[in-house]
């Protein structure tokens, strides 16, 4: 079992391949197997790189426990792929499009299934929701000598992640409370809509776990040709 950070960031990957399974019927798993080998006196390359090989194999156990077949690939043979493809990488990760953050896992996956070239390069984000652990007070004194509570995952008993439906923002979802109104965040990249909406002014949907955002290949301003 990896420590625990190490766990969480796996049990992430884990949890999106799993969401993923309810929509399109996965079987296989294509991996760039990262080599991360101990070194004989060095114990410090040792303790930086013993929880990736921990926490990788805890994730291959994971797919595998799904259901689905691990094929692994090694960073040289992602090379060749990407080269035969004639398809080629975007250094900067900053730049959501397909050449920065699928290009790999899309030349990875193509080994697998014999597609011959991309049918699209649009991009579908789906990023869990993350919330502050609950402390009893804020460490910090608000005016007045008082200080609020923080964290948790409750808005007024209300679970924080529920999608909602207001009368004037349309589908979003809770975050925090405060003085008895919710805040209200965007399905899309979480950024926060107001801090004043009432409870009577939405309708409770579902939970949710994840935001999610499509970036079309023409609004990223990819080329269409040859697709």
């Amino acid at each position: 079992m990896p420590p625990p950070s190490t766990k969480a960031r796996w049990d992430a990957k884990l949890r999106i391949i799993s969401q993923l399974k309810r929509i399109i019927p996965i079987s296989r798993a294509v991996v760039e197997d990262v080599k991360a080998e101990t070194r004989k006196d060095q114990k410090r390359w040792n303790q930086n790189f013993s929880p990736l090989e921990v926490g990788k194999k805890y994730f291959y156990s994971g797919l595998r426990k799904m259901g689905m077949d691990v094929l692994l690939k090694n960073g040289m043979e992602t090379v060749e792929l990407r080269n035969g493809y004639g398809l080629k990488k975007v250094g900067n990760k900053s730049k959501p499009v397909f050449g920065s953050h699928c290009v790999d896992s899309w030349c990875l996956a193509a080994s697998a299934t014999g597609t011959k070239h991309p049918t699209t390069k649009s991009i579908h984000y789906m990023v869990p929701l993350r919330f502050n652990k609950r402390q009893l007070h804020m460490l910090q004194f608000s005016k007045g000598g008082t200080r609020r509570r923080q964290g948790g995952t409750l808005s007024l008993g209300l679970k924080k992640g529920t999608l909602v439906k207001h009368l004037k923002y349309g589908l979003c979802f809770l975050g925090g409370s405060m003085r008895n109104k919710f805040s209200l965040h965007r399905l899309a990249d979480g950024k926060r809509i107001t801090q004043q909406a009432k409870r009577n002014d939405f309708k409770i949907l579902t939970r949710v776990a994840f935001i999610t955002q499509f970036l079309s290949q023409l609004k990223q301003g990819a080329s269409l040709g040859g697709f």
